[in-house]
C-alpha cells in the first residue's frame, strides 16, 4: 500500500494531528563576548507565546520577559527583533540551509531544523546604552506533534576555538536523538558532522519516500522515520516565520 508523504515545512503543517495540536517554534540563540541573548516566539494550538533574555556579560545582570498572547518580539527568516520599553534588539541573521530531521513522537512525527554558527550583526539597547552586536548565533526552528507529556534536554551554543575556527553544537536527549540522523550536530567551520553519540536506544525506521521532500540547496537532510501523512484539519503557517 502507498504511503502519503509527510506535510513538512516550507509547506503548512495541519494544526493538529488527531487530537494532538501542532507545536511549534523559532528560537534564536546570540552567543556574544559583551552580550548572549534569546528570542524565542512559540505556538501550541491557537496560542501564542514570546519570550527573551539578555545577559548582560559588563553588569553581571539578566534582563528577560515572558508573554502570553502578542508580544513584542519578531522573529522573521534574516532578522531577529525586540521593541521592549527597556531592552531594543535589532539583528540581521545569516542564515544558512541548516540540517533537517523528521523523527517520531508516539505515534505521530516532529519535523526540526538546526543552524549553528549563524553570524548575527545589528544593535542592542539595555536602558538606552548602545552594544554593538557581531557573533555567532544558533537558530532552532521546531513544528511537531509532541505526546501531552514529552521531557528532553537541550544544549546548544556557539563560539570560537582557540585556532580560530568557528564551533556551534546541538545535543539533545529525549526527543529527535535516534543513534542515526538526529538533530545533533556540531558545527566546525560551518559543516555539520552529526556526532550520533552510541548507546540510545534505536527509534528509527527504515526511510522511504513518504518520508522525504525537497530540501534546501547544501542542507543535510536527515530523515529517521517513515510515516502515513497526519489527517489535515486547519493548516498552519510555517514555522520559519514568526511575529508573537
Amino acid at each position: 500500500m502507498a504511503i502519503a508523504p509527510l506535510i513538512l515545512p516550507p509547506s503548512s503543517m495541519p494544526s493538529h494531528d488527531g487530537l494532538r495540536p501542532l507545536k511549534a517554534w523559532r528560537y534564536v540563540g546570540v552567543f556574544g563576548p559583551e552580550l548572549m541573548l534569546c528570542l524565542g516566539a512559540v505556538r501550541i494550538g491557537r496560542a501564542r507565546q514570546a519570550f527573551w533574555a539578555v545577559w548582560d556579560r559588563r553588569a553581571q545582570r539578566l534582563h528577560e520577559r515572558t508573554v502570553l498572547g502578542p508580544g513584542r518580539v519578531t522573529l522573521t527568516r534574516g532578522a531577529a527583533r525586540l521593541l521592549d520599553p527597556d531592552v531594543q534588539i535589532d539583528l540581521e541573521l545569516e542564515e544558512t540551509a541548516g540540517i533537517e530531521a523528521v523523527c517520531p513522537t508516539g505515534q505521530s512525527y516532529a519535523w526540526t531544523r538546526k543552524q549553528g554558527g549563524v553570524r548575527a550583526r545589528g544593535r542592542v539597547m539595555i536602558g538606552g546604552d548602545p552594544v554593538t552586536i557581531d557573533a555567532l548565533a544558533v537558530i532552532d526552528d521546531t513544528a511537531a506533534y509532541y505526546e501531552r507529556h514529552t521531557r528532553w534536554r537541550w544544549s546548544a551554543g556557539a563560539g570560537r576555538a582557540e585556532d580560530g575556527r568557528t564551533l556551534a553544537w546541538n545535543l539533545v536527549a529525549g526527543v529527535n536523538d535516534a543513534p542515526e540522523n538526529s538533530e545533533r550536530t556540531i558545527w566546525i567551520d560551518g559543516e555539520p558532522p552529526n556526532p550520533d553519540p552510541a548507546g540510545s536506544p534505536m527509534i528509527s525506521a527504515e526511510s522511504t519516500d513518504s518520508a522525504s521532500r525537497r530540501r534546501p540547496r547544501g542542507s543535510a537532510a536527515r530523515t529517521c522515520c517513515s510515516y502515513a501523512a497526519p489527517t489535515a484539519s486547519r493548516s498552519a503557517p510555517s514555522p520559519v516565520s514568526y511575529t508573537a
